[in-house]
């Protein structure tokens, strides 16, 4: 397959080109800053058609769109929430025109999306039937998956990637954490009670690959089965590295510090990954003890 893949040089989108690539695929990362090689092709997610050339999508099978500024760095000032919402829902209708405006389309839409769209689910479990949530993430995710909607409509198959906390050694949460706890400074958020849907970096590409081969569209949350606590994954990182993880920072600390972005932190996200299941896909990691040291070992 020749697959284009946006947000190429994040923490998934870099594992998942690798995988594509050994796996013998055609891989092209649109990329925002000069191409350095035939493999790449420049994009602006914030320009009419992702400011590609007429024709850029032309042969190519599937795209992968997984652009999108992180939420979790800074304050969300007004300014940052335009940021945060342009990088996703300009970009994918960018992204979504240019695929249109091929002669021959591509037939794979795997686009981005976030557990967030759920809202705080406290300890409910929630799956694909549950309904939206509240709150900025809710409906920056819901924006996020009506701007590939056009694509659904001209009859590209479309799978919405609502995707949970990404455990991997390089980067995302997991790349912050480790080197504090490794310091003897983990420490549990808030209450500690609320849950984390999660997934192992090497799981999350997996269910991306398997995605591209499997008729499968709507959305499909990529978490792990088994999602923990806060005071969990807390205890089981301090576990996988061997160090105390006694100290606890309070949730009005976190709110003073951090202002809305807080509440990223303090959410509880209970989601279960009902449609990859039903579809065949079998987890590598399903709990977070395995997880962690699988990822935590991985060079």
């Amino acid at each position: 397959m020749r697959v284009a893949v946006t947000g190429s040089s994040g923490l998934i989108g870099t594992a998942v080109c690798a995988r594509l690539s050994s796996a013998g695929h055609e891989v092209i990362r649109l990329v925002r800053r000069a191409p350095l090689s035939a493999g790449e092709m420049r994009w602006d997610p914030m320009a009419a058609g992702g400011g590609l050339p007429a024709g850029a999508l032309e042969r190519t099978d599937a795209v992968i769109n997984l652009a999108g500024a992180p939420v979790d760095r800074g304050r969300w000032t007004a300014e940052r929430k335009d940021e945060l919402r342009a990088s996703r829902v300009a970009g994918t209708t960018g992204l979504v025109a240019a695929m249109l405006a091929a002669s021959t389309r591509p037939g794979v839409l795997l686009t981005g999306s976030a557990v967030g769209w759920y809202g705080d689910t406290g300890a409910r479990e929630a799956d694909e039937l549950s309904g939206p949530g509240t709150g900025f993430l809710a409906g920056l995710a819901r924006d996020w998956e009506a701007a590939a909607a056009p694509a659904e409509q001209a009859g590209i198959r479309v799978a919405c990637l609502r995707t949970g906390i990404v455990l991997g050694r390089s980067g995302g949460l997991l790349g912050r954490l480790a080197p504090l706890f490794r310091l003897g400074l983990g420490a549990r958020l808030g209450s500690g009670t609320q849950y984390v849907s999660w997934i192992s970096l090497t799981d999350q590409v997996r269910a991306i690959e398997f995605l591209l081969g499997h008729d499968v569209s709507g959305p499909v949350n990529l978490t792990a089965p088994a999602p923990v606590t806060n005071a969990e994954l807390t205890a089981a990182l301090a576990r996988a590295l061997r160090r105390p993880a006694v100290l606890a920072v309070p949730s009005a600390v976190l709110r003073a510090a951090l202002g809305e972005v807080s509440s990223e932190m303090l959410v509880s996200q209970r989601v279960l990954p009902r449609r990859l299941r039903e579809s065949g896909f079998e987890f590598s990691y399903p709990d977070i003890d395995s997880a962690l040291t699988a990822e935590l070992a991985r060079r």
